[in-house]
């Protein structure tokens, strides 16, 4: 007897039961209906639309025994490791299945953002072909230490080397954890942004030295497996900081003739005295000689556990930065922060510049979902996974699902399904 994909191929099915095979609902073994719907949603212009909807929600358990299966057809594999289509949990086992081309890693390499980039980096077989190795040091999320071990991986250097650790990095970790002890509450610099929450300069209190403890004790694991990873932003810090930003400028390195330092001293000592009768705002900090330092300067001194204290007892200027972290579970941790406003998860959710872990732990949160510009905001990410947006577009009111319908910056399945439900909606208010 044909198998049914052989009959969906010579194109002999009804349309009612093409219908079926775009929704999964053919009686067939699980890994030739994956079969049947990567050819429907490359192949058929009717049903190719509801075959990657199908596909972009599948039985996760099911698509891990394709993804790891030499046998899985060519066709099905370079469609679960292409960059549009790959899911997180899937790409361990894509990573090492024989079958996947080597061209398919070098396009996955190429474009990669940071949180597939860390994955492809432990893959043993990826790093085995030199073009990938050659796709991954242009990706711009690379790090320097990685760009170095990949390049000693090409000469003919031990894959095991000892990561590339700096000199002149090290005083700085070491700084970072005597400034931000466990028990210390992290001051802030900026006052004026915290307005409408709680006072983040007030001393953190024991809600936040609990959070602190009980994060640290849950993500023990992750934390000794970053190691001492340094703060990288994605995005890049352009993008992080916007272009109204103006760093602090280090006084020591720019040459002042004496005159003029002196006749500014005086100055800068009164602009630093506070108004008499009205409370002194906190002083910025310095470094032991002398030198001021910035909010993103101060990050980029802390270590990964310094950089989670931040992120749960900060203010609202840190965490907007933390938030970006390149390190999954930095970036984890903002959303733990007991002092964590609503209009902030609202911006993060419609933040392109974040790991798409921030955005699938976004919805696991009851409170977060209770507010619906948090769930607008997710949909109309392009950033957000597929399977994620697909899930919550059913919560969406008529008016945002017909600008969804619109928005040229999500994917078509997301706005031709947000057109289709947008006429369903209309349809069922003009009966009424």
């Amino acid at each position: 007897m044909a198998r049914m994909i052989d009959q969906i191929r010579a194109s002999k099915l009804p349309s009612n039961m093409m219908q079926f095979a775009a929704r999964g609902a053919l009686q067939v073994p699980a890994a030739e209906n994956i079969e049947i719907l990567v050819h429907l949603a490359l192949h058929n212009k009717v049903f190719g639309e509801l075959a990657r909807m199908t596909l972009a929600g599948w039985d996760e358990k099911a698509s891990l025994a394709a993804a790891a299966d030499p046998q899985t057809p060519r066709e099905v594999l370079d469609y679960l490791i292409a960059p549009d289509n790959v899911r997180p949990k899937l790409l361990p086992a894509l990573l090492e299945n024989p079958s996947v081309s080597e061209s398919q890693l070098v396009k996955l390499s190429t474009s990669a953002m940071r949180d597939t980039l860390e994955v492809v980096l432990k893959s043993d077989r990826a790093l085995s072909f030199p073009k990938v190795i050659d796709a991954l040091k242009s990706n711009p999320y690379l790090r320097k230490e990685e760009a170095e071990e990949l390049r000693r991986r090409l000469n003919g250097g031990t894959a095991a080397a000892a990561p590339v650790v700096h000199a002149s990095d090290t005083p700085k970790v070491q700084e970072a954890s005597t400034v931000v002890p466990p028990s210390t509450p992290v001051h802030t610099g900026n006052p004026e942004s915290t307005t409408g929450e709680h006072s983040d300069d007030e001393p953190a209190g024991t809600e936040a030295d609990e959070a602190v403890a009980t994060y640290m004790k849950d993500h023990a694991s992750d934390i000794a497996a970053e190691g001492e990873k340094p703060f990288q932003s994605i995005g890049g810090v352009v993008e992080l900081l916007g272009q109204d930003f103006f760093p602090v400028i280090d006084a020591g390195n720019v040459p002042v003739p004496e005159q003029a330092q002196a006749a500014a001293t005086p100055v800068a000592e009164a602009v630093a005295k506070p108004t008499v009768g009205k409370p002194s705002a906190q002083k910025p900090k310095h470094h032991s000689d002398g030198k001021r330092e910035n909010t993103l300067q101060k990050i980029n001194g802390l270590d990964v556990k310094g950089r989670i204290q931040l992120a749960l007892k900060g203010n609202k200027e840190e965490r907007s930065i933390l938030i970006r972290d390149g390190t999954k579970v930095v970036a984890l941790a903002v959303l733990e922060a007991p002092k964590l406003s609503d209009g902030e998860v609202e911006k993060f959710a419609g933040q392109k510049n974040v790991l798409e872990a921030v955005l699938r732990q976004i919805p696991l949160k009851r409170r977060f979902m209770k507010n619906y510009i948090v769930v607008r905001n997710l949909v109309s990410n392009p950033r957000t996974p597929l399977d994620l947006g697909l899930g919550l577009m059913k919560n969406l009111l008529t008016q945002d699902l017909k600008n969804l319908s619109a928005n040229k910056e999500v994917s078509e399945t997301i706005r031709k399904l947000a057109l289709k439900m947008y006429k369903q909606k209309m349809e069922t208010a003009n009966k009424k």
